[in-house]
């Protein structure tokens, strides 16, 4: 029709099919899908992205570099802000007197809440203080039921499921540390996740493996730290020295809150769109 197309990329199919074990990365279906998203960038007008990991990727693949533009993900300030721990909150959940390490989100497997679980127990080897909160819910949810049991946590693993949006802000004020132990795989090397910026708006400190995606968005020693990747040892000696060092931690929480604030609000990371639109109007 002549119409110039705004193509927008989030994240890749293909990749999070990998993870759900839908096909393989080797499979007729994923080389497929890849070969399609490649066919629409090349034909687009302008490719909006989430993330440098994703541009790169797509440049590597001959799309030019002008083409596309990294419109990141961000926060309503609003909606996201320090609250004072609520207490009748944390009096339902069990959470009160208690260290809380806490996850927020999808329950997916590349998210290595099972790693979490294993770290927190060697964490309990040596602490009496500590529970672990795991909010929402997702393909991991029985997995994740089976290993605390097995390890003998259910008195201090709390996994209420899932909650309204509305009340997301509340189980963050709860929750000391927040954690991002995600697994190294194409997906997550490539594409930045959501939550830690949202915990960096509630002056929460976090913890998270050293993926790219996770590289892209956090500032190791500045924002949060970042620890390798799928090394349980590695998760839990960081924690560790998180929760034995509060000026640390209201070091990384101030941080992380005043760089979100400066960077990653809705009304920056949307700027981009007039640009975007412009060019492909320019190209019709």
């Amino acid at each position: 029709m002549g119409i110039p197309v705004v193509y927008e990329i989030r994240a890749f199919w293909e990749d999070a099919a990998v993870d759900h074990r839908t096909y393989s990365p080797n499979s007729w279906k994923y080389k497929i899908v890849r070969w399609m998203e490649t066919w629409a960038c090349r034909r687009a007008a302008q490719v909006a992205v989430l993330c440098n990991g994703i541009k790169n990727d797509l440049v590597q693949r001959g799309i030019p570099a002008e083409k596309l533009t990294v419109a990141y993900n961000g926060i309503n300030p609003e909606d996201f802000c320090a609250l004072d721990p609520d207490r009748e909150f944390a009096k339902s959940l069990g959470t009160g007197g208690k260290k809380v390490l806490g996850f927020v989100g999808s329950f997916y497997r590349y998210e290595g809440l099972d790693l979490l679980v294993k770290a927190f127990a060697k964490l309990c080897e040596t602490r009496d203080d500590l529970v672990l909160l795991l909010v929402g819910g997702g393909e991991m949810e029985e997995e994740l039921g089976a290993l605390v049991e097995k390890t003998s946590l259910q008195n201090k693993v709390i996994i209420p499921g899932r909650f309204p949006h509305e009340d997301v802000p509340r189980i963050y004020s709860l929750i000391d540390i927040l954690v991002y132990p995600r697994y190294s795989m194409r997906l997550t090397e490539l594409v930045t996740p959501l939550k830690p910026l949202e915990a960096m708006a509630m002056s929460k400190p976090l913890v998270a493996s050293d993926i790219g995606g996770h590289r892209e968005l956090i500032q190791n020693e500045f924002t949060g730290l970042l620890f390798k990747a799928g090394d349980v040892s590695a998760l839990a000696e960081t924690l560790q020295r998180l929760l034995e060092d509060a000026g640390l931690r209201a070091k990384l929480a101030t941080q992380g809150n005043d760089w979100v604030r400066q960077n990653h609000t809705w009304s920056k990371t949307t700027t981009c769109y007039s640009t975007i639109y412009k060019r492909a109007l320019d190209k019709s």
